[in-house]
């Protein structure tokens, strides 16, 4: 049988892979990357919100155009990406078996990139199997690759950040989420995340966990209920919720199989089962490496940096970089990679209780609980301030590697400094002009403009808003607390969506002054 030839193999087009290949490629390398989808790109075509970072790590930068910019580049440089090829098996001597169009081709190369990502975890409970219950991740390859709506009454199981993103993703598509539910004690994603989210009134449910999916022939609702340190069922805490799709956002798990049927040394770790790898994915076999959520569950930004260092790592395997080069290359990619594995959420922490911010700022508890820090803990972090005429106000409380507000801001409003996860300082001696990038750059929508005189009996709030239809001047409704409980009347009295902004609208109500400090959302209507 026909064995082809081929310098370096890419399992999986995903952020990963396309970051190795592209730097391979600019080596002179020639790259064939096989992917099992119709469309490149991997989770980042699913991904509509604005990456979290710093420049260098694509912040305030939708994924699907990371992914767009990817595959560009990656053309550009001569990466052939072949699609609809399954990857079957992989053997010694780094050969694999992949099916492109029903044929199978065996194929060899000089040096094999695996970067397959990772699958979805399920939970199992009573009606598990009826149609409409999906994972997160299937929920948006519907909405974001294919336009469908999910279902009109979702709830979402799990408040990591997968489950805390595509919540915010149904509204955006007009779905109806009724709760997010989690058996954990705490938030388990971003703080700015759950905030934007119990702004809209959705309750959040920790220590419960679904009980019974109810229906004959798909859901037509389902049972929560409390538990105990133990995870077992408290016997009368049980809610019941009318809905047509539950979605599970309970975590992913490595695709490590392909290395492990090579005989690649694996471990176990609090990720999953991974390949045993150095810091460039070299594996325990020579020539073979892995790269991105593969060999550890992370961010797509640490997977594009992790691909960017296997892709100099081959390099020098095969002959196209010096030692010298690929070290130095690697260094200040490690300076990067280790900045977005710094924080309260840093791999380091994991499992791990903290309760204070890196400031010595006592984390808010009603964060963590309830997905809103409360009106009385607000005013201990150091983006909140009060000032005559117009100011920002950052409501992020939670020590994440993120900076893009601060160079948004050109007149000196908002300083962090050079640690990438301190909280974002309000600086009270600054003059806003109201251009509001501070707000539209956020990828976490946690800053407000707000406009105070203490001799009106009104103040003007500018929040970031990314609903459709888009409210119009004049239209009245309600101003919504941070726990999303209408508050006062509202009016609105401007809206502005430039291009600049990428698609986050900032729309300014005004409200009496005494809810100034309150009012974060708004709600057209009567109700």
């Amino acid at each position: 049988m026909k064995i082809e030839h081929k310098e370096l193999i890419v399992i999986g087009a995903g952020p990963a892979g396309l970051s190795a290949a592209i730097e391979a490629a600019s080596r002179g390398i020639q790259v064939t990357v096989y992917d099992e989808n119709a469309r490149p790109g991997g989770q980042l075509f699913k991904q509509i919100h604005k990456f979290f970072g710093s420049k260098e790590h694509h912040a305030k930068i939708r994924g699907f155009k990371i992914g767009d910019e990817l595959l560009k580049e990656a053309h550009e440089k001569g990466v052939e990406v072949v699609l609809n090829a399954t990857v079957m098996g992989m053997f010694a001597q780094k050969e694999i078996t992949v099916m492109i169009n029903d044929e199978v081709h065996h194929v060899k190369g000089d040096a094999i990139l695996v970067a397959t990502g990772a699958s979805e975890n399920m939970v199992n409970f009573r009606g598990w199997t009826l149609p409409g219950v999906i994972g997160a991740g299937a929920a948006q390859t519907m909405m974001n690759l294919h336009h469908i709506k999910p279902g009109e009454r979702v709830l979402m199981l799990g408040t990591g950040n997968v489950g805390l993103v595509v919540s915010f993703q149904l509204l955006q598509a007009g779905c109806e989420v009724v709760a997010l539910v989690d058996a954990a004690k705490n938030i388990g994603g971003y703080g700015v995340h759950a905030a934007k989210l119990a702004r809209t009134g959705i309750p959040f449910y920790l220590s419960h966990t679904i009980k019974e999916a109810e229906g004959d022939d798909h859901v037509t609702g389902v049972t929560i209920a409390e538990v105990d340190d133990h995870f077992q069922f408290i016997e009368g805490t049980e809610k019941h919720f009318d809905v047509d799709t539950i979605c599970v956002a309970v975590g992913l798990s490595p695709m490590a199989q392909l290395l492990k049927m090579d005989g690649v040394g694996m471990k176990d770790t609090r990720g999953g089962y991974v390949p045993d790898c150095d810091e460039t994915g070299a594996t325990s076999i020579s020539g073979i490496f892995a790269a991105g959520d593969v060999t550890g569950i992370e961010e797509a930004s640490s997977a594009m940096i992790e691909g960017r260092m296997s892709g100099y790592a081959i390099a020098e395997y095969l002959g196209y970089m010096t030692k010298e080069e690929k070290d130095a290359k690697e260094e200040e990619l490690d300076q990067s990679l280790d900045a977005l594995r710094q924080g309260m959420f840093a791999p380091k922490n994991r499992g791990k209780e903290i309760t204070k911010t890196e400031e010595d700022i006592l984390i808010s508890t009603n964060l963590l609980k309830h997905g809103f820090v409360a009106d009385d803990e607000i005013s201990r972090f150091p983006g909140f301030v009060h000032k005559a005429a117009i100011h920002p106000v950052i409501e992020c409380t939670q020590n994440i590697p993120c900076n893009p507000c601060q160079s948004a801001c050109h007149k000196g409003c908002i300083s962090i400094g050079e640690n990438m996860t301190s909280l974002p300082i309000s600086v009270k001696e600054s003059t806003c002009i109201n251009c509001g990038m501070c707000v539209a750059s956020c990828p976490g929508q946690a800053i407000f403009l707000v406009e105070e005189h203490e001799d009106e009996d009104y103040g003007l709030i500018t929040m970031p808003y990314e609903f459709l239809p888009l409210p119009e001047v004049g239209d009245l409704g309600h101003a919504l607390g941070r726990s999303g409980k209408a508050l006062c009347k509202a009016e609105i009295t401007q809206v502005r969506a430039p291009k600049s902004y990428d698609h986050t609208a900032l729309v300014t109500m005004k409200v009496p002054y005494h809810y100034i400090d309150q009012a974060r959302f708004y709600k057209k209507g009567d109700e």
